[in-house]
């Protein structure tokens, strides 16, 4: 038996239909669902880290939670646009876009540039990507400079129409982890938000308002002082 397949044996026997149940109520889709959450995953994933072949194979078995294991044990040094282009085309429910968006796809020398295409997509969760990919960046890489993500909050005012839910949920997360980034990514998103709020649609509304009341709030304001 293969690596992938004892692995596969193991997310099996830990399949819980209540899990299932439980992912469905969240809004979690997509085939070969077997309702095993994030911490068991990422304790399996611990023993398998940097292992590229092993994550390839994985994300071929078409199992969800197979999926997201892939997105833990893969080696982000050797993932390359191909296979990020055919893992975003496989996408079909907003965890496992955002466990390969915050696992592995941001921490590749790809990740802006993929960003900006995805969030130009028409496909729900491909546009989603970008944006989760953002939120990631905005997150994870330390070392980018402000400059890097100027270009980010200007396809966040582009796209803020958007009323697709795991589409605008993407935009607004991208958008306030910008804006908690550093004090000058703060104003900058906060007058991306304005500019949003201006828009005057249903889905630029809620994405303007809810990231203001977070980047101008007492906490984060303390926060982006003590930095």
């Amino acid at each position: 038996m293969s690596r992938h397949e004892a692995l596969l044996d193991t997310l099996r026997g830990l399949a819980d239909p209540a899990g299932v149940a439980g992912q469905a109520r969240f809004g979690i889709t997509g085939a070969n669902r077997l309702g095993i959450g994030v911490t068991a995953l990422r304790t399996i994933a611990r023993a398998h880290r940097r292992d590229h072949a092993l994550a390839l194979d994985l994300w071929s078995s078409r199992v969800h939670e197979a999926r997201i294991l892939a997105t833990l044990v893969d080696d982000p040094a050797l993932v390359t646009t191909a296979q990020m282009e055919e893992w975003v085309g496989d996408f079909d429910s907003w965890d496992v876009v955002d466990a390969a968006c915050g696992n592995l796809f941001d921490r590749t020398p790809y990740a802006f540039e993929k960003a900006l295409e995805w969030s130009t997509r028409e496909a729900e969760f491909q546009k989603r990507a970008g944006f989760s990919l953002m939120a990631g960046l905005a997150v994870h890489d330390k070392s980018a400079s402000d400059a890097a993500f100027k270009p980010f909050l200007a396809a966040i005012a582009r796209e803020a129409h958007d009323d697709r839910n795991f589409v605008r949920k993407a935009v607004n997360w991208a958008l306030r982890q910008i804006g908690k980034r550093n004090p000058v990514l703060n104003v900058a998103a906060i007058k991306t938000a304005e500019t949003v709020r201006k828009q005057d649609t249903r889905a630029a509304r809620w994405i303007a308002n809810d990231a203001l009341r977070e980047l101008r709030s007492d906490a984060v304001q303390r926060k982006l002082r003590r930095e």
